[in-house]
């Protein structure tokens, strides 16, 4: 698999892909989008790590600024072909619209025991091993849509792992009827409850959180966050461009350097990750979907101030970002993770050998 991403990075133009792969179809539901874009080969990303990850990024980019129900389906697939080329698990992927279920709220966990009922299989589950599923798994993006997902679960020993689980079969139900939504209603998010449903240990227990990819992932989801935020900005600009109006003006500069500098703090995290794949690159990614996050709460805060209510009741493609924005957002974490960079920042500042964090600060 990872070579065939490479060999496709190659000839990976992501404007003139995707866009011809959308073209026309904008009446079509995010999952129809994704299997249209899974038909043509659009989702045949570059792998991060492999010498072409901001390209990656700036493919997912572009899929937000399209439509952040589409990006959310469309991340998610493209990270569970990254996870499977990672873990070097020997799935077929062709064809096959994937999805990543990893949230984790307290409470509630999917419990993946032996699918054999042989006493001394129970105890030497690994990689590639079946297992059978049971619990319930919220916040599953897609859940109608897609063909198989990666669904985290616990053992019995206590420790994590990763199913790949194929969505049509017994003792698979999914309840959207608690995804209430206005923001991010067309990421057709539902409940998945498992009752017996089997599936296959992607990777060793615990390698799917221990992985340098994990944080690699997580950067990928800032550039859609990134790429919201610019098509929004974007129509500051174009009014800005019809006359002078030093309000505007000033908004504009405002997220010019608030985009800018997330934009090159991205930037710095792709080049960090290709050039040493096996470090997850914690500082870079952390900063960068910092940044990215502040920056699109100011464009939020300030496109409507700017443009007023006009072009948010008359365009429905802006009114759609504006209200998906802030809930896709929400993925991140807030204070908890600038929290995290903070210890990180400590830590580094206690071991100053691992690596120099504050002075990035100077010039």
């Amino acid at each position: 698999m990872a070579q065939h991403n490479d060999e496709h990075a190659n000839a990976w133009t992501c404007s003139d892909t995707l866009a011809q792969a959308l073209r026309g179809h904008a009446d079509l539901s995010p999952a129809d989008q994704l299997a249209l874009l899974v038909a043509q080969g659009a989702d045949r990303l570059p792998l991060p790590g492999h010498g072409h990850t901001l390209q990656r990024w700036r493919a997912l980019a572009e899929v937000a600024a399209h439509s952040l129900g589409l990006a959310k389906l469309y991340e998610g697939h493209t990270d569970a072909l990254a996870i499977l080329s990672e873990l070097q698990a020997d799935l077929a992927t062709e064809g096959l619209r994937w999805a990543v279920w990893c949230a984790e709220p307290p409470g509630e966990r999917v419990q993946a025991t032996a699918a054999s009922p042989d006493a001394t299989q129970r105890t030497t589950l690994q990689a590639g091993s079946a297992v059978r599923l049971s619990g319930h798994k919220p916040w599953c993006s897609g859940a109608r849509a897609v063909d198989r997902a990666l669904v985290s679960g616990w053992l019995a020993d206590g420790q994590r792992c990763l199913i790949a689980v194929t969505m049509d079969q017994p003792g698979i139900r999914r309840d959207d009827s608690h995804w209430q939504a206005v923001g991010m209603a067309a990421s057709a998010s539902a409940d998945v409850h498992f009752d017996g449903a089997t599936g296959v240990l992607v990777g060793a227990p615990g390698q799917y959180l221990s992985r340098p990819g994990f944080h690699h992932g997580g950067a990928g989801v800032a550039a859609c966050w990134h790429g919201a935020a610019a098509r929004i900005a974007s129509h500051l600009q174009q009014a800005v461009s019809q006359g002078e109006d030093p309000h505007r003006q000033a908004h504009l500069g405002a997220l010019d350097v608030a985009l800018a500098s997330a934009a090159g703090l991205l930037r710095d995290a792709a080049a960090c990750i290709d050039a040493t794949p096996s470090d997850p690159c914690l500082l870079a990614v952390s900063r960068a979907r910092l940044a990215v996050e502040a920056a699109a709460e100011e464009v939020l805060r300030r496109v409507p101030r700017a443009i007023g209510p006009g072009p948010l009741c008359k365009n429905r493609g802006l009114a759609q970002l504006m209200a998906d924005l802030p809930v896709f957002i929400r993925q991140s974490h807030a204070e908890r993770d600038q929290a995290a960079l903070g210890r990180l920042l400590a830590e580094m500042t206690q071991a100053p050998a691992q690596g120099a964090g504050a002075s990035a600060w100077t010039l």
